[in-house]
């Protein structure tokens, strides 16, 4: 493996560019992950969209991890990534846990699935995060994990 690079190193040299790389890297595969556990993604074995709430849950929960213990040590760049995917997917994980099991399905004629729905309208996805919807009226709803 690498040497450990040295704290006092500037921020634009190659060890600090790697990893900066490294970390949007993490980021976004357990964002993919959770993606995928919230039927944003299809399965490649079996074409469907398929939802695990509690594994969705455990991606969003070592991303809010990483956040928690990375405060105050990330470029204005990888907070921002951090803030904005747990963002998505916290309103994706909201919108599959209120979305009925198999609608999706049922709207395209096939059978019913017991909790796997595709998504109806799919959110960009974690690459691209989504800005915080605004919040209209007031309504004061916020994300609350449900196990």
């Amino acid at each position: 493996m690498n040497r450990p690079s040295d704290p006092s190193a500037p921020a634009d040299s190659p060890v600090a560019e790697r990893h900066s790389a490294l970390f949007t890297g993490l980021v976004l595969q357990q964002a993919n992950l959770a993606s995928a556990c919230l039927g944003l993604v299809p399965d490649p074995d079996t074409g469907r969209a398929e939802v695990d709430l509690r594994a969705a849950t455990v991606f969003i929960d070592t991303l809010e991890m990483l956040e928690a213990k990375t405060r105050g040590n990330l470029t204005a760049a990888e907070a921002g990534l951090l803030a904005d995917t747990l963002t998505h997917l916290r309103l994706a994980f909201v919108q599959a846990s209120e979305r009925p099991a198999g609608a999706a399905a049922e709207a395209k004629g096939s059978e019913p699935a017991s909790s796997t729905a595709a998504p109806a309208a799919t959110p960009p996805p974690p690459s691209a995060p989504a800005a915080p919807p605004a919040e209209e009226g007031g309504s004061g709803r916020r994300f609350v994990k449900r196990y």
